[in-house]
Order: C-alpha cells, then sequence, then structure tokens
C-alpha cells in the first residue's frame, strides 16, 4: 500500500470526530471538520485524493456540491488541473446543464454551465467527501457523460456502509480514503 494512502487514512483515523445520534437516532455521524482545520491532517487527505486522481488518469476534477469543492479545489491546485464545480440545481445562471437523479427518500438535481467550458472527451474524476446511498455522485456522472466526459473514477474521503452506494456506482472506479488502511 502507497505510503500517500496510509498517511491518509491515518490522519482520518486520528482527527475524525465521531458524534453518535447525529444528525438522529441510531446514527454515528463522522465529522471532517478537524481534519480540514489541521494542516498536516487536510495535507495528507488531499495528497490521498490527488494520487487517486492521478492513478485515475484524470484530465480534470469534478468537485460535488459543497464539500467536493473543498476537497476537489485543493486537490486540482495539486495536480495542476482545473475543477469543474458540480453545483445543486438553481446555484448556477443559466444556460445550464441539468440531470435529475433518485435520493433514498426523493429526487434531486445537478447542473453545469452549458457554455463557457468544453468538457468534451475530458476524463474528469469526481471528489466528494462521503459516499452514501451514492446518488450524489451517480447523478454527477450521468450529468457529466450527458455532456460528453467521461467519468474516470470516484474519490471521497469517507463511506458509510450499510446504504450501499458502492453498489450504485459499480462499473466506474472508486477509491476510498478511509479504507486504505491506516498505518498502526
Amino acid at each position: 500500500m502507497s505510503e500517500i494512502y496510509a498517511a491518509a487514512a491515518q490522519a482520518l483515523k486520528d482527527k475524525v470526530r465521531l458524534v453518535q445520534d447525529f444528525p438522529e437516532e441510531g446514527i454515528l455521524f463522522e465529522d471532517l471538520t478537524p481534519v480540514l482545520a489541521d494542516a498536516a491532517s487536510f495535507t495528507a487527505v488531499v495528497d490521498g485524493l490527488a494520487e487517486a486522481c492521478k492513478e485515475l488518469g484524470a484530465d480534470m476534477v469534478g468537485g460535488l456540491d459543497a464539500r467536493g469543492f473543498l476537497l476537489g479545489s485543493a486537490v486540482a491546485y495539486k495536480l495542476e488541473m482545473g475543477i469543474l464545480a458540480i453545483r445543486k440545481k438553481g446555484k448556477l445562471p443559466p444556460p445550464v446543464l441539468t440531470q435529475e437523479y433518485e435520493l433514498e427518500y426523493g429526487t434531486a438535481a445537478l447542473e453545469i454551465p452549458n457554455s463557457g467550458i468544453d468538457i468534451k472527451g475530458k476524463r474528469i474524476v469526481l471528489v466528494d467527501d462521503v459516499l452514501a446511498t451514492g446518488g450524489t455522485l451517480y447523478g454527477a456522472k450521468l450529468l457529466l457523460e450527458a455532456a460528453g466526459a467521461e467519468v474516470a473514477g470516484n474519490v471521497v474521503v469517507l463511506e458509510v456502509n450499510g446504504l450501499q452506494g458502492r453498489q450504485r456506482l459499480e462499473g466506474t472506479p472508486l477509491v476510498v480514503l478511509n479504507q486504505m488502511g491506516a498505518a498502526d
């Protein structure tokens, strides 16, 4: 295993704040705020995400609204690539490309600009903080494919087990930093 991945996993193990019964009873919330606030931990996580994006052959990073913007921007800067902000519906001026997708309880939509950015033929790696049900990452994939891009993979910091998000993303490479194994 790469030392870069081990350092990221260790930073997560050391700094993620676990909050029981949030946002509702029975849920263990993994708060990344302490990771992002600690320079060494933030650097280790960004380095891990960047390594995964490089291994997946990215031309560009796609950051998902909103924490994916923070992480994806740092990764894109490190790799000297552009970042595509994939926004929630209604946050961008027209013209936009919109993709609706299914969530566990209802639907949502993502948008990207329909002019000013040419992503046709680009290999884009999607970066986000958490993989839960996989709905948002899957919706982003559909949106980018409709725009003529290829989704080279999904790179996330944490995965919530038991919500079947991984299955929803089958067929597209997935890297989850907190499952890369921490140094003991």
